[in-house]
């Protein structure tokens, strides 16, 4: 319960500040998604694998 309008600002202003920061997170985590999906993070994942696994490759083609 509240005692004075005083408390119902202060609640009020709190919650909107953490409405806020929660916003700034949401636009934050769109910003890496929108970057991990771009083409150039496909790429250099594909790439990384394809390095991986050719010398893995190359390793059994020598041993063999």
């Amino acid at each position: 319960m509240y005692k004075n309008f005083e408390q119902v600002e202060y609640d009020l202003k709190r919650l909107d500040l953490e409405r806020q920061i929660a916003l700034e997170e949401v636009r934050s985590l769109k910003g890496d998604i929108k970057e991990d999906l771009s083409p150039y993070s496909w790429v250099s994942t594909v790439f990384s694998a394809v390095k991986k696994y050719g010398i893995l490759y190359l390793i059994r083609k020598v041993l063999r």
